[in-house]
């Protein structure tokens, strides 16, 4: 079965649930799923010099241009790619932190057969084992929860994390980045019938879920430190998982969510009782994210990268995403990227 052809038809509390109930069962597992959707290989190009340094890019991380810069596309191997290379037998995988339950990025399909991993960030998974294996089967999925995105990284339990994640100047204190490969923003969903009208003084004395470690509850944080959101927000309720917030707000445990635009769409098209309030608040660019030092893989995601805007990107856009964010709205085209000068 074609994996960019196949549409599940999940709607509202039923299609929530089968989900919901699927990822409690797999979180405990490393997930080892095929692929039905192969990209053609790019050619290989000429490697080039050996990296000068990611600490740079984030010593210099001061502004919304500056944590968008990158390190030089390139095709050559180093150590990284090597010890990758190197596994042998069944363990000849790229291993890769993913999600499981946001719908159309990376979630599990109760449709399929064997609920088959899918999404706009699974595509781009295949796209580079294909590149760096020759094999875009060649990949050991791992869900993860969002706090334990960066962990997962740091402590060897994959090579990469392709899972909406936002590109920021704290986190490239922690982990390497690629080029951004899509844009968003944070965005308020809220039930049709709320009197929330989006990320204002509507949400005084309301409960706002955010998923923890998220550049959503660090934005709440701040804004009602800061005075730009009301005291009175209660934006205590958090979640491993970012579904777990729409569930939240199902049951009348909390009265909005905030979480990116682009995953919000998503969750409104599952249950069509919500709806984005308001307009996104914030611009944000999400990542591959890597091992601080791993820099010879950051060129080769961004050299895969440079290939798939080209050719694979607007399709599987238009494939898993066209139908909630639009076929000409700001998301619909790859960002542009920005390499640091002299890598």
């Amino acid at each position: 079965m074609d994996v960019s052809r196949a549409r599940p038809s999940l709607r509202g509390w039923g299609g929530v649930a089968a989900m919901a109930v699927l990822c409690a069962v797999a979180l405990a597992f490393a997930l080892l799923l095929p692929c039905t959707q192969r990209a053609p290989r790019a050619p290989e190009r000429a490697g080039q010099k050996t990296a000068t340094g990611i600490q740079a890019r984030a010593d210099r991380c001061v502004d919304a241009d500056a944590h968008r810069q990158t390190l030089a596309p390139s095709g050559a191997d180093g150590t990284t790619i090597d010890a990758i290379k190197a596994r042998t037998g069944a363990k000849r995988k790229l291993v890769v932190g993913v999600d499981q339950n946001s719908y159309r990025w990376g979630y599990r399909n109760p449709n399929t057969e064997g609920a088959r991993l899918e999404g706009f960030d699974i595509d781009l998974v295949h796209r580079i084992a294909e590149d760096i294996l020759g094999d875009a089967d060649a990949v050991q999925f791992k869900a993860i929860p969002t706090s334990q995105r960066i962990p997962a990284i740091e402590d060897g339990r994959v090579d990469m994390v392709v899972r909406t994640m936002t590109i920021t100047c704290a986190r490239l204190r922690q982990v390497a980045f690629s080029a951004p490969y899509f844009k968003t923003g944070q965005q308020v969903l809220a039930p049709k019938s709320s009197s929330i009208t989006g990320y204002d003084d509507s949400l005084a004395h309301k409960r706002v879920c955010t998923a923890a470690g998220s550049t959503a509850h660090a934005k709440l944080a701040a804004d009602r430190t800061a005075g730009r959101l009301p005291a009175s927000t209660d934006i205590s309720a958090t979640v491993p998982n970012q579904l777990d917030c729409l569930v939240r707000l199902q049951l009348g445990e909390v009265d909005a969510v905030v979480t990116d635009g682009a995953l919000a769409a998503s969750q409104a098209a599952q249950d069509p009782t919500v709806e984005l309030k308001g307009k996104a608040f914030t611009t944000e660019y999400y990542g591959v994210a890597m091992k601080k030092d791993a820099n010879d893989l950051v060129r080769r995601v961004n050299r895969v990268l440079v290939d798939y805007r080209a050719q694979g990107w607007q399709t599987s856009y238009d494939d898993w995403l066209s139908a909630t964010l639009g076929k000409d709205s700001a998301a619909s085209k790859p960002p542009a990227p920005q390499y640091l000068r002299g890598s």
